[in-house]
Order: structure tokens, then sequence, then C-alpha cells
């Protein structure tokens, strides 16, 4: 069991804590088969090959006509007889032959003895036949067979979180299940004489409990299969009860509050009876009171009870640690360089991520705060698309600075 007050109490670096967090997380090996319908979100088990060309016939990519490119030698127009009007769908097997030409829409089989689709726009249609411009390239609006997707080649991977895009791949396939790991099942609760359900009246002295709120959809966007255990109080033997309970029953305990050094905090203590601590401490603002560890086989988080410090530590530590849990990639972050404007002075040493709205709409990203940054303030969270991130050390950085940015909607 790890000591509170020990050996454990060295503040480490954000970078060891995610380090350390990323390397002690085994991904889950159970796997369930869904239909395309309960796919989105869910992680691939099994890398996915194609089994037919997608295509699987060379067709036009434009409405128009396809002729054979041999009638397009030299400069001017040629006049070509239209023998068939072929629409997506369809098929025709006669031609064209030399001098002839099919009429063609998007999508629609190229006819054997045509190997170019000259865009309607450039052509004059008269009757049964059509005048075409000389000197358009052979292949010119035609998608081959294969193009997009070849059979055998692999187009999704294994450990690849499914987005829509991705369903249609599989759709374009022919496949209507697909093999995907098992969801993971984390155990939520709050702490605190002061926190109500909010559905609740609130006395003076209480807060809704909003932490808990937020963490559960978050959760919840992100697949997980989130087990509820509430509100606990300031007890230890309650606080204990309910990790010891949850760790037979879930692969993650997620709780928030009771992590700093304060009389009630009381959750880091529990921790160390029950289970073991690996850090509590990290070098970041918002977020240095934390708690990570282990009770039995599941894998422990104790957010800060502010709401902005848990939510930021969910983002920055915990989200990517339960991707590689529920067997994807934890990823690279998305970081860009932005120019910052307003004004802002760090005196502490601490790696400090700031609540920002980044703009990529105009010449090169530009990034400004949400406003205050108190670690109480939840609409700086609830406006912010990103992280600006000041180094560990004092630092001030001012309008026109280049400043490094995290973007939130990373996976």
């Amino acid at each position: 069991m790890g000591d509170p007050s020990g050996g454990q109490a060295r503040m480490i670096s954000f970078e060891e804590a995610e380090e350390r967090i990323l390397a002690y997380v085994v991904p889950v090996t159970g796997t369930e088969v869904v239909g395309l319908e309960q796919a989105p979100g869910r992680i691939l088990a099994e890398a996915v090959v194609a089994r037919i060309n997608v295509p699987n016939h060379a067709n036009s990519a434009m409405d128009g006509y396809a002729v054979a490119s041999a009638d397009l030698v030299g400069t001017g127009q040629v006049r070509l007889r239209v023998v068939f009007d072929l629409a997506a769908g369809g098929f025709y097997s006669s031609g064209p032959g030399r001098g002839e030409a099919v009429r063609i829409m998007t999508g629609a089989p190229i006819p054997p003895g045509a190997d170019t689709v000259v865009i309607q726009e450039v052509c004059r249609r008269e009757g049964e036949w059509v005048e075409v411009p000389c000197g358009i390239p052979r292949g010119e609006h035609v998608r081959d067979a294969g193009e997009d997707m070849r059979v055998g080649m692999e187009v999704l991977d294994a450990g690849k979180r499914l987005r829509p895009g991705d369903i249609g791949v599989l759709a374009a396939q022919g496949i209507d299940q697909v093999t995907v790991f098992r969801r993971i099942r984390v155990g939520l609760f709050s702490t605190g004489n002061e926190v109500v359900e909010v559905a609740g009246t609130l006395r003076p002295g209480q807060v809704y409990d909003s932490n808990r709120a937020g963490l559960k959809a978050a959760l919840g966007v992100m697949g997980c299969a989130v087990i509820d255990f509430g509100i606990v109080g300031d007890d230890l033997a309650a606080i204990e009860s309910v990790l010891q309970r949850a760790a037979h029953e879930v692969d993650v305990i997620i709780s928030t509050g009771g992590v700093s050094v304060g009389d009630y905090d009381l959750v880091r203590t529990a921790l160390a009876n029950k289970g073991e601590i690996g850090f509590w401490q990290v070098a970041m603002k918002p977020g240095k009171p934390q708690a990570y560890g282990r009770l039995g086989g599941a894998v422990f988080f104790g957010l800060p009870g502010n709401p902005v410090s848990g939510l930021t530590v969910f983002h920055l530590l915990i989200r990517p640690a339960l991707f590689r849990l529920m067997g994807g990639r934890s990823g690279s972050r998305k970081r860009i360089w932005a120019t910052f404007t307003g004004q802002w002075t760090k005196k502490h040493s601490r790696k400090e991520f700031l609540r920002a709205i980044l703009d990529l709409t105009g010449e090169g990203p530009k990034v400004k705060l949400t406003g205050p940054q108190g670690s109480g303030l939840m609409t700086s969270l609830a406006r912010a698309n990103a992280f600006m991130v000041l180094p560990e050390g004092p630092v001030t950085v001012s309008s026109g600075d280049r400043v490094e940015v995290w973007m939130m909607d990373n996976e």
C-alpha cells in the first residue's frame, strides 16, 4: 500500500505523469461483433481488408460522352454518332465503335471501346450526333476500377476509432458487421458533504454535482460503459467501501474531490489503505492535486474537486489513457503554434494550460484566452476549443507572441 504522506508525495512533471499512466495501462482484449449502426465510436479489434474493388468497374466521373480517344486526335472538333444513353446502374456492352459516342451519366460503367469521357459542357448535341473537341487526353474523367479501394488492401487498421467516414468504407465493402473491442466499464463517483445531486435543492454552502455530470457526458461520448456510484460524503469508511465495491465491477474508477491535503480530502487516504498510489501531485495548473493508482485489477484516477481542474486533467491525461485501455491508439496531440492576442503573466513554475479560443479562419492560426482563468470558472472551459500551453517556469506572453496550442478535439 502507498503511504499518502510519505514517499509518494514527490510532485512529478506533466510529461512524467503522462508517460507513467500510458505505460501502466494495459489494453482490453475482449471483443464483440456489432452492426454498423452500433459501430460509430467503437475501436476496431481487427484490420479490415478490402474484399471488392471500389469502384468495382471503371466508371464516369462526370456527365458527358464516353468515346474512344483515338477519335479525338488532332485539333478542332469531331462529329460522333450517339448510339446509346447510359445512366448509373445501367450497362452497355456493344460499343461505342470508331466514330461513335455513348451519352453517359456520372457513376455509369465505361462501355467497351471507350476510354475517355468528354464533359457535356464542352459538347454540342444535335439529334443523334454530338460535336466534341479534339485533343482531350486518354482517360479523362474516367475512374478506374479499384481506384479508391483494391481487393486485398487494408482499408481500416486495428485500433482505429470508427467515425462516420469509416462506416461508409465498411458499407462500400458490403460489410454490415465488424469486430470491435468490448466497452470498458468506468465507475464514477463524487465526494464531499457539500455536493448535491443536480435534481436536488441547494442549501447554504452546497453546490450541484457538475463534475460528475460533465465527466459522465465525456465518458459517454468516448463510448465507455459508465457505472455511476453517486455522491459519497466525507467519510473514510464510506469512501473505502465504494472503492472496494467498484474495484470488483469496473476496469477504471474515477472520483472527483478528496485528493488534496485538507482534513476532509480522504480519497487519497482510502486509496492508500485499500490499494496502491502511483502518484498524487503533478506540476501542472490547473490540476496539481490528483491521484493515480490501482485497486485490484482496476485503474484509479482521482481528480481535483474544482470543476475546471477536474475536466482539464481528464482531457489531458485520462482521456488518452482510456483510449489506450479501450484498445485504441492514445495518439499524438493536435499541437500547433498560433499568434497570441492578449497579455498573460505566469509567476509559478508549473506547466500551465489556459482555456483558449483558437481561430483558424484567417491568415495563420490565432489564439486568445476565454477570459478569467480561475479553476472554478466552468464557463471558461465551455467557451474553449483549445488549451494554450505555457512551459514550466515564469513567463509572460503578449499580443503577437507565438504560443503552443493543443486542440481539444483530438482522439
